[in-house]
């Protein structure tokens, strides 16, 4: 007997487990420690995982690669009972933006069916072009900087100079940066956290056309599990940090100029996604603490419907903390 198709809208679920983590770390916003963001975020969030009925086990867990507290690859979550699913999270996507109390920190998590989701291996990093429907089909990862920019303004009836471009402030995207500016482009630099920026681009009214450069290997992954809901895609080419990360790569059978698109990132059919915001930016307001509770905003996507919701939760912290014997207030 074959195992039970997701059926349900599972995202509806999983909209109180990143609800729950992002209201754990909203607690450490602009206290600048990010292990106790990041590990509030995780315990809630595995709380309230272990509620939904599903069998669910971890394939892109997060926090390998800073040795920070994680839900840990091959983790069974959920419930036990239900249809069989790939889960990929990050309890808080942007610690760091968390500690410094800066923008696009959220709590994300996605499911799919089982064994549809690829799993980086060694590779912690993979350089990526994100984008909506709208401009997809006429980027190339391997295209010119320029080439890119063009075509982007060009699929959406603008100059190049509107194009606004989000890339992660590091050194090795200094020459990406110069090739931008010099194409026209607007950058928008960002810290950390890359999922947001990613499924923004595929959204008009965030002011995000594209995303580029090198980041995690599995937000790369999570971010095609949104895309393939909201529309737009990825692709992507792992991007290993030194030989011996290449070498451990290539013996594992990984293929290094193989240009992952969205579907290979994550091929099944039936893919839902929760994210909800702990501080503003340009995809989720933060999590807001008022008097007698938190409001926060969450975003919710099935990619068999093609269903995106917007949530905004009133939660009372002193039934939630009663009703689940988490500490919220």
């Amino acid at each position: 007997m074959s195992a039970p198709r997701p059926d349900r809208n599972l995202a509806l679920e999983l909209a109180r487990v990143t609800e729950s983590a992002a209201m754990s770390a909203g607690r450490w916003i602009g206290r600048g420690d990010k292990i106790a963001a990041d590990q509030a975020a995780v315990d809630a969030m595995r709380a309230m995982l272990d509620t939904v009925v599903m069998d669910g086990v971890v394939v892109i867990g997060e926090g390998e690669k800073d040795e920070a507290p994680m839900l840990f690859n091959g983790e069974r979550v959920g419930e036990g009972r239900g249809p069989e699913v790939d889960v990929a999270v990050d309890p808080l996507e942007g610690t760091r933006l968390t500690a410094l109390g800066q923008p696009n920190a959220i709590a994300v998590i996605a499911v799919a069916e089982r064994g549809s989701m690829f799993f980086p291996g060694a590779a912690v990093y993979m350089d990526k072009i994100a984008a909506g429907a709208d401009a997809m089909d006429f980027v190339f990862i391997d295209a010119g900087t320029t080439e890119n920019v063009q075509a982007v303004a060009k699929a959406k009836g603008v100059k190049p100079t509107d194009v606004r471009v989000v890339v992660l402030e590091r050194d090795r995207h200094d020459a990406l940066l110069g090739e931008l500016r010099q194409a026209g482009a607007r950058v928008l630099l960002i810290r950390d956290g890359d999922v947001a920026p990613a499924i923004a681009a595929a959204r008009p009214e965030t002011g995000v056309d594209l995303l580029m450069g090198i980041g995690g290997t599995p937000e790369g992954v999570i971010s095609a599990a949104a895309l393939k809901c909201v529309g737009g895609g990825i692709q992507g080419k792992l991007w290993p940090r030194d030989d011996a990360e290449r070498r451990a790569l290539v013996d594992a059978g990984y293929e290094l100029d193989r240009i992952l698109t969205t579907n290979d990132l994550v091929r099944g059919d039936d893919v839902f996604v929760a994210a909800t915001g702990v501080t503003t930016g340009a995809l989720l307001r933060g999590v807001r603490y008022v008097r007698d509770g938190a409001i926060t905003d969450s975003i919710v996507m099935r990619s068999r419907s093609g269903t995106v919701r917007r949530i905004e939760a009133r939660h009372n912290l002193e039934k939630l903390t009663h009703f689940t014997g988490r500490e919220f207030r």
